[in-house]
């Protein structure tokens, strides 16, 4: 039977469980379920293909993977000091943290984990270039005023692409200015709109416009394009669905990057919703909280949707 491996963020995995609704094995939170890779949003990583493999010692394990392929990464779960052993047998892979905007890393990550003692599941292909999904970064601890940046530098990484010159930005309820000051930094124009003042370290900063009113009172009609749109603000997911529709339907936005706030118990009906958006995906980052991240592309001829 043909199986995929997913795992889950260690705050998360009820909701992955829940998600793929037939998950067949468990190993803390990597889970295992039948049939192909499918487009799950709570995975930090999915395995594709993954391989049960008997091993007869630690130099037979780590002998086994370099035959394979060069580069993995480690998921702990049992038999961790023995795992550990293997894990110097292999070739280092650099995780320094990435200075934004600095590239993804090109070259494959595979990962593996032990079963027990004599028994290593591991896939050499997955669909994260970072070492269990965790995308690390040099933080700054100073400028921004809240941790938020980090999410949209993580979303912007995946996407492998980001705003430039030129580019027309608008960030929706933007306060206290996190997403705007890592737009701001990137070199282009924003517009920042909410009806709270943004921090004043952040509003002193060139090439913001402040607006002081509602995200959901901002007519697309106002513009004639609108190259990035961000949005972090906290509404119900309901409520944001129908936002994006309406500036998707204005056809005047390129490109959206929207976070999905939850509360209580996770929606699964209006995440539905937003996974149905041609051209779009839906995603846990390592840096969410009970929260996804949803971005959108309006499709150009041969262009498929923006990949997390």
């Amino acid at each position: 039977m043909t199986v995929t491996a997913y795992l889950a963020h260690p705050d998360f995995i009820d909701e992955l469980i829940g998600e793929l609704g037939d998950v067949c094995e468990r190993h803390g939170r990597l889970l295992l379920a039948p049939g192909p890779a499918r487009a799950v949003a709570w995975a930090q990583n999915i395995w594709y293909e993954p391989q049960r493999v008997t091993i007869a010692s630690i130099g037979d394990a780590a002998k086994t993977l370099r035959g394979i392929q060069r580069n993995w990464a480690h998921y702990a779960y049992e038999a961790q000091g023995r795992a550990k052993l293997i894990a110097e047998k292999l070739p280092h892979v650099s995780g320094k943290p990435l200075v934004f905007p600095q590239a993804r890393p090109a070259a494959p990550l595979g990962s593996w984990t032990l079963l027990d003692r004599n028994t290593m599941l591991c896939a050499p292909h997955c669909s994260s270039a970072f070492s269990n999904g965790e995308v690390p970064f040099v933080e700054d601890k100073v400028t921004p005023p809240t941790r938020a940046y980090l999410k949209l530098w993580e979303a912007l990484t995946l996407l492998d692409e980001r705003p430039g010159p030129g580019d027309v930005c608008l960030d929706l309820g933007s306060c206290p200015g996190g997403w705007t000051w890592v737009v701001q930094q990137l070199g282009v124009r924003v517009l920042s709109i909410d009806k709270a003042p943004l921090d004043p370290a952040i509003a002193a900063l060139p090439n913001i416009e402040f607006r002081a009113q509602s995200a959901f009172a901002l007519d697309p009609r106002e513009f004639e394009r609108i190259d990035w749109l961000f949005c972090d603000v906290a509404c119900y997911p309901k409520r944001l669905l129908t936002l994006v529709k309406r500036w998707i339907e204005s056809g005047v936005c390129g490109r959206l990057v929207c976070t999905i706030k939850l509360q209580g118990e996770t929606d699964q009906a209006v995440l539905r919703e937003f996974a149905d958006i041609a051209g779009s995906t839906t995603r846990h980052l390592w840096h969410n909280k009970h929260e996804l991240t949803w971005t959108w592309a309006r499709s150009e001829p041969g262009a498929g949707a923006p990949q997390l």
